[in-house]
C-alpha cells in the first residue's frame, strides 16, 4: 500500500532524537536501528572508519494516524553538511516502479537529482532530489511491488 513519510537527517545525533520521538509517541521501532557498519562495502567508496559504524543508516517510527517518520546520520566525515532546510525529505513510497518513475519525473523536472532512481543494496527502487522549488523528496518503491 502506497504511503508517505517524513525523512530526517542529523549530523551524529539520530539515535538520540528517535529515542526522544520513541518516548513521546510511545510507539516501537520497524525492525530496529539499522547501523552504518552493516552497509555492505560499496564499490570505489572509501572505507568506513570506526567512528562511523555504529551511526544510524536508518530508523522508523510510526508515530500518528498512519505516519511514519524515518532518518538516518548524515555526519561531515561521509561528505554531508547537515544544515536546517536539507535535513528533512517527504519521502514517498508508491506501489509500483512505473508509479515511482512517473513521480520521479514529474517532481525532480527542472529540479537537481541527488541520486537517480536504481535498485539498491537493500533491494528497492530508491532515489532522491530536489524540486524546483527546494524542496527535498524521496522516492522509494519496496522491491515486493516491482
Amino acid at each position: 500500500m502506497a504511503r508517505v513519510s517524513t525523512y530526517l537527517n542529523f549530523p551524529r545525533s539520530t539515535e538520540e532524537a528517535f529515542n526522544f520521538y520513541k518516548s513521546v509517541f510511545g510507539t516501537e521501532f520497524v525492525g530496529g536501528i539499522n547501523r552504518m557498519g552493516e552497509v555492505p562495502p560499496q564499490e570505489g567508496a572509501p572505507a568506513l572508519n570506526d567512528a562511523d559504524k555504529n551511526l544510524v543508516m536508518h530508523v522508523a517510527l510510526p508515530i500518528l494516524g498512519g505516519h511514519v517518520l524515518m532518518g538516518t546520520d548524515a555526519p561531515e566525515s561521509m561528505g554531508f553538511t547537515v544544515i536546517k532546510g536539507n535535513n528533512t525529505y517527504i519521502n514517498l513510497e508508491p506501489d509500483t516502479k512505473e508509479e515511482a518513475d512517473r513521480l520521479f519525473a514529474a517532481l525532480s523536472d527542472d529540479g537537481k537529482v541527488e541520486m537517480p532512481l536504481q535498485v539498491m543494496f537493500w533491494g528497492d527502487y530508491f532515489g532522491s532530489f530536489s524540486d524546483k522549488y527546494g524542496i527535498n523528496w524521496m522516492i522509494n518503491c519496496s522491491s515486493k511491488a516491482q
